[in-house]
């Protein structure tokens, strides 16, 4: 009867172990889901600027033109790292030195880097140094985790937005011309789209992310000025950068209000698709646009970046310093590995 007994304790701790680490796994799913989702915002940096990076999941990935570095802070306080020499897309491929071609180039590649930061941290945040690791993330679970944020983001902001717009427009009758229900369609994602990052950032675990953001851009700025990079000068700097994802994707939101209000096409179906397929075009765009902007310093500067700018209130949190020494430390070694290349660390 003991014998029995304590074999039907084992198998219930065998259950109450499954059945929590079930939960753990879920709960890293979802947040994987929902800073996937987040990552174009999450981006600092184009391809003219030396250096530029993204919040990871306990860190920060800083990147340099031709390496870049992910650093997070482990549960036991250790820093890690992983680095990795990089190439951009313009100098591998001429075609993507093209307008347009260069800023889907550009994203394309950034996309691709942060979801191999992205997957590291994640792998490296719940690692709590113990003889039982957590089961690691692995590239067959980060392809099902972005198909499941593609997927999400389609039907979010493509499918919903436009069923939405299209059914007032039918209730509504001033609101039922073609041009009515493509600009409400616009407005309805942005509200949406705002609406979702206020509410991560209700999150702790989203929190500290937004200021693992802040700890990137203020260390940037503090790169970018010329001082010596340390906490007590990042700590200096505002959290607001005009380079920042989110900025961007405040205007990729604008450009695809514009666009979508142009398109002479009937039937929601056939919106939908076009909808779809016109995103790589926008993001194209976009860059060119912002770009220009960058080049322009001044009132047209001010007018894209602002909006961005006051979208960081939520995107950004002033960090603490030891997260702040994390993304100095990304970048530290990106700027190694950059050096040990042979480049130069000089504005492209």
């Amino acid at each position: 009867m003991a014998v029995q007994r304590n074999r039907d304790r084992q198998g219930a701790d065998r259950r109450y172990n499954d059945d929590g680490d079930n939960v753990v796994n879920l709960g890293k799913h979802i947040r994987l889901l929902a800073h996937i989702q987040l990552m174009p915002a999450l981006e600092n940096g184009e391809e003219t600027t030396l250096v530029g990076g993204q919040a990871v999941m306990e860190g920060v990935m800083m990147r340099a033109p031709h390496s870049y570095c992910t650093a997070v802070r482990k549960p036991n306080g250790e820093i890690v790292t992983e680095q990795y020499p990089i190439h951009r897309m313009s100098e591998k491929y001429s075609l993507f030195k093209l307008p347009i071609l260069r800023g889907l180039g550009l994203l394309g590649q950034a996309m691709t880097l942060g979801v191999k930061a992205l997957k590291f941290s994640a792998n490296a945040a719940l690692d709590e140094g113990t003889n039982e690791k957590p089961k690691e993330i692995t590239s067959k679970m980060m392809a099902a985790n972005l198909a499941i944020s593609l997927i999400g983001f389609i039907f979010l902001y493509k499918f919903i937005p436009l069923f939405l717009a299209t059914s007032l427009g039918h209730a509504v009758p001033s609101l039922s011309s073609r041009l009515a229900v493509n600009l409400t369609d616009g407005v309805i994602r942005m509200v949406m789209f705002f609406t979702f990052l206020f509410l991560l950032s209700l999150l702790p675990d989203m929190r500290r992310v937004f200021q693992y953001h802040g700890a990137e851009h203020k260390v940037v700025f503090n790169f970018e000025s010329g001082k010596p990079v340390n906490v007590e000068n990042a700590q200096k700097f505002t959290t607001f950068h005009p380079r920042c994802g989110t900025s961007f994707l405040f205007v990729v939101l604008g450009i695809a209000m514009i666009t979508y209000a142009l398109l002479p096409i009937d039937g929601f179906w056939m919106k939908f698709v076009a909808r779809i397929a016109l995103l790589p075009v926008i993001a194209g765009v976009s860059y060119e646009v912002i770009r220009f902007a960058a080049r322009r310093q001044g009132t047209l500067m001010s007018v894209l970046t602002q909006p961005g700018l006051w979208l960081q209130r939520i995107t950004t949190k002033p960090p603490d310093d030891s997260q702040a020494a994390v993304a100095i430390h990304a970048l530290e070694g990106a700027m190694a590995l950059e050096a040990k290349q042979g480049g130069e660390l000089v504005i492209a």
